[in-house]
């Protein structure tokens, strides 16, 4: 637990409000980037090259008694504070939460003798949030064990430390890998023997008519390209736990429907053999033939409206770590550090895996990351002899988890909102400080040519090794796997999620491409809980969970008021997307 600081007989810091982030000058930024660029051990604060710190020393009668200091991680996002307290030799250290960085701005000034407040939040003045004589919201919040404890009236939040909820699954998994030699090759076994297409899912077809889907002219995305069916011809996606604007049961193969009570959502469905034959059937390099299991296993996308929500990424309590992966060959491990960027964890910051309170209402969706640190760098190929093994990187709020690696197939939303997904070089280092959030998972499935205006399937999308693909040790490719594409429809772009009951990395990338998706990536994959989506439905004044899949309701855990789903209601150890709505969007 953190100490409380000493009582202060001097004035101390007052936290104010200000239009926008104060410049470092250029020396300073070019002493922070030489910081982040150092291959030497270093904390998560050294590795935010564009941080912004106020510090002040405060006086008493007898000198100098301590310090108080505030870091911006990001100025240009404004979303994340370090507020550092030390006095006679006792330092406390607190994250803190910006809710409204577009209009809230925090700085350190001197004020009034032993309090330390914000000024201006949402129209109110002086809010105090630390006395040092007496109880105060801040070390109420502390002790108060809140994932978010709100300070200022929830204008402000202090984030704790809490434990990540993990499912069965997930929790003998790792005592396996962790703590059972040979726990890594029992796990492989149990992969290929116990839960290759466990999840698999075959469509079934109807005599009756198929539904009418929704026009692309009322803003749905581009359906499929696939060969023309019988117009009787429907699918019947049984484990679909979407309520769809439909009229029946059967869905028209690749088409577009609204989700009931959630504009700007469409679900799709179809199986690989549906697509158009000149994509099953082309010889282009770097994709396999698909198998008749796969080719026949159902998916299920999920597509929304980028000109109505906001994407946001969250670490989870536990994963992606910040050490190193065991996969990298020996030599390109620097044994003098603890992770590839010199981290060892995220302290002082505070990771909690779950929405902010401040998002909650507007939240629409939210679906599971990427893969763990263990499995986020590469063993084979010419990744694996590339930079430390080629880590994954990670950002969350502008803040610097793990460095973005040239190569990788990336998501990630700007400051200003817009989303983007690309292959990561070293040239778009140039946007970092305007990144806002970001998650690097393995190499592209579809990659875009800006020299011809195309895309295609990604070059390694066929290598096991070199794409790390995963699956099981003995190169076994299919299984449950969920990934996510750009799909640009007239005017409007969508973030298409997508769920492969059984699939190889060739399946997927032949699926995104017949969406005509502009870019694609794979999430995760082996389980439910690694795929796991969720829609939250507000209908007769309830709020309703609805799962893409109905058996990743067991994901979720309940309690005595109902289902409290994870990300949104409960921490959780794993790393997540979430889409919230935005004003006035209809």
């Amino acid at each position: 637990m953190r100490r409380r600081p000493t009582t202060i007989a001097a004035a101390l810091a007052l936290l104010t409000c200000v239009a926008s982030p104060r410049a470092q000058s250029p020396e300073v930024l070019a002493l922070q980037w030489a910081q982040y660029e150092a291959e030497t051990p270093k904390s998560v604060l050294e590795l935010q090259p564009f941080r912004s710190e106020t510090r002040l020393e405060v006086g008493g009668e007898h000198g100098v008694i301590g310090t108080a200091a505030l870091t911006n991680l990001n100025p240009h996002i404004g979303a994340w504070f370090l507020l550092s307290l030390e006095w006679h030799g006792a330092r406390s250290t607190y994250h803190l939460e910006n809710p409204d960085p577009a209009h809230q701005r925090l700085e350190l000034s001197l004020e009034q003798a032993g309090v330390v407040g914000i000024r201006g939040l949402g129209g109110r003045d002086d809010c105090v949030i630390f006395k040092p004589d007496g109880e105060s919201p801040l070390v109420e919040g502390v002790h108060s064990g809140l994932p978010y404890a709100p300070l200022c009236g929830g204008e402000l939040y202090l984030r704790n430390p809490v434990v990540g909820h993990r499912t069965s699954l997930e929790a003998v998994t790792e005592f396996l890998r962790d703590h059972v030699y040979g726990g890594e090759e029992i796990i492989s076994f149990a992969k290929t023997e116990l839960y290759r297409d466990r999840f698999l899912e075959r469509p079934a077809s109807t005599s009756s008519t198929c539904s009418p889907p929704a026009s692309s002219g009322s803003g749905a995305p581009q359906r499929a390209a696939t060969d023309p069916q019988p117009h009787e011809h429907c699918v019947v996606p049984g484990s679909l736990g979407l309520d769809l604007v439909a009229d029946s049961t059967g869905l028209a193969v690749g088409d577009w429907y609204g989700v009931r009570d959630l504009p700007r959502v469409y679900v799709s469905t179809l199986a690989p053999e549906s697509l158009a034959s000149n994509l099953l059937l082309g010889k282009q390099q770097g994709v396999n033939r698909l198998d008749s299991v796969e080719s026949a296993a159902l998916v299920y996308l999920v597509a929304f409206d980028l000109g109505s929500f906001d994407l946001h990424f969250a670490l989870g309590t536990d994963h992606p770590r910040l050490d190193w992966s065991p996969r990298p060959p020996e030599r390109v491990r620097d044994p003098r550090l603890p992770g590839p960027d010199g981290v060892a964890s995220p302290a002082p910051l505070i990771t909690n895996g779950m929405v902010s309170p401040a998002d909650v209402d507007r939240t629409v969706a939210t679906f599971a990351g990427g893969f763990k640190r263990e499995h986020g760098a590469f063993r084979y190929g010419p990744f694996s002899l590339e930079n430390h093994g080629s880590h994954y990187g990670f950002i969350q709020e502008g803040t610097i988890f793990s460095k973005l690696q040239p190569g990788l197939a990336t998501l990630l939303t700007m400051a200003d909102g817009r989303v983007e997904m690309k292959t990561w070089t070293r040239a778009d280092e140039a946007t970092l400080e305007d990144i806002r959030d970001a998650r690097q998972n393995g190499v592209p499935l579809i990659e875009y040519d800006p020299a011809r205006g195309t895309s295609a399937p990604g070059a390694l999308v066929n290598l096991w090794g070199p794409g790390n693909w995963s699956g099981s040790a003995a190169e076994v490719l299919r299984t449950v796997r969920a990934g996510a594409c750009l799909q640009q429809s007239g005017a409007r772009s969508f973030l298409v999620y997508a769920y492969f009951s059984a699939a190889t990395p060739s399946a997927m990338a032949r699926v995104f491409e017949g969406y005509h998706c502009r870019y694609a990536m794979q999430l995760d994959i082996n389980a439910l809980e690694h795929t796991y989506l969720a829609l939250y439905v507000r209908r007769n004044h309830e709020r309703l969970v609805e799962h893409v899949v109905q058996g990743m309701e067991q994901c979720d855990s309940h309690t005595r008021e109902g289902l409290a789903p994870r990300f949104l209601a409960v921490p959780d150890d794993r790393d997540f997307f979430y889409l919230t709505r935005r004003g006035g969007s209809s």
